[in-house]
């Protein structure tokens, strides 16, 4: 058999084989070379990790002490961001400094983040604190109120009310330190002061 035969005859299997090789490296081209594969970005609507009825939450911080409590008849975390959202809350807002009673107060719902760092009061929000020795009890009207327990401090873009003893405070927005008792209205503010006595 002369070399151009078996060349004849092997034209068919070495062809198929050239074809293969050159079908395999252009795969590995596109597997290289092309765009990554598309996620599928559908994650369908939020689902409760778990819902509570009557629930009483307590937030410590890093010290062991308690951040804020809150009491509520519906409490629900949801899985997607593990947040809390409550239905109508009692909330209380313990007290930094020896012998000052806690803030207690209401809000139609709230929020709280993950980490427990962030309280979101939406709706009217009321907070009352007891008299104590030297200090008339105060009580704040406002609504939606952005809170950082740890801090104890608030903030609200909202018409607020502070009433304390014969000190009454008005105005539009309003920051409030708790720990200082620093509170600051933003806009339109107004204030009833009642005189001082004076010292003999």
């Amino acid at each position: 058999m002369s070399l151009r035969t078996w060349l004849r005859d092997r034209r068919l299997p070495v062809a198929i084989v050239l074809v293969a090789l050159a079908a395999g490296t252009a795969q590995l081209l596109l597997w290289w070379m092309g765009p990554p594969p598309k996620t599928n970005d559908f994650v369908g609507p939020p689902r409760s990790g778990y819902t509570l009825s009557n629930a009483k939450v307590t937030k410590y911080g890093t010290e062991g002490l308690p951040g804020f409590r809150i009491t509520a008849p519906h409490v629900e975390r949801r899985e997607g961001d593990e947040s809390l959202y409550i239905n109508s809350p009692s909330f209380e807002l313990p007290s930094k400094q020896p012998g000052v009673p806690d803030w207690r107060g209401q809000s139609l719902y709230g929020w709280v983040d993950k980490a427990g760092t962030l309280l979101k009061l939406q709706g009217p929000v009321h907070m009352h604190r007891d008299a104590y020795p030297g200090t008339a009890a105060a009580d704040i009207h406002t609504s939606d109120v952005t809170a950082w327990p740890k801090d104890n401090r608030m903030e609200t873009a909202a018409p607020a009310q502070m009433v304390q003893g014969a000190l009454t405070m008005s105005g539009v927005g309003m920051r409030a330190n708790l720990n200082d008792k620093h509170l600051e209205l933003l806009d339109d503010s107004h204030g009833s002061f009642p005189p001082r006595k004076r010292r003999p």
